[in-house]
C-alpha cells in the first residue's frame, strides 16, 4: 500500500498545483487518473498469475485504484472550477 499512498499524495499535489490556474486542469486530471490506472493494470497482471484468495485480493486492489483515480481526477477538475468561480482577490476595490 506504500505505492497507493504515494499516488494519493501525488494526486493531492497535482490538485493543489492546478488550483487557481484556470488552465491545464484537464491534463492534470488526466495525468492523475493515468497514474492510478497504470498501478491498477499492474495489479491486474499480477492477479492473472495468482489464484484463489490472492487473485481476488489483487483484483479488489486494482478496482480500488481505478475508483480512486477517477475520484482524484474529478477532484482536480473541481478545484479548478471552484478557483474560477471565486471572486478575484488582490484587486483594488473601493
Amino acid at each position: 500500500m506504500n505505492n497507493f499512498a504515494k499516488l494519493v499524495a501525488g494526486a493531492a499535489f497535482l490538485a493543489l498545483a492546478a488550483c487557481g490556474e484556470g488552465k491545464g486542469d484537464d491534463k492534470a486530471a488526466e495525468d492523475v487518473e493515468n497514474a492510478f490506472d497504470a498501478q491498477a493494470q499492474q495489479l491486474e497482471k499480477a492477479a492473472e498469475n495468482a489464484s484463489g484468495a490472492a487473485e481476488e485480493q489483487l483484483e479488489d486492489q486494482a478496482e480500488i485504484y481505478e475508483r480512486t483515480g477517477e475520484a482524484a481526477a474529478e477532484a482536480v477538475d473541481d478545484v479548478d472550477l471552484n478557483a474560477q468561480s471565486a471572486p478575484a482577490t488582490g484587486t483594488n476595490q473601493r
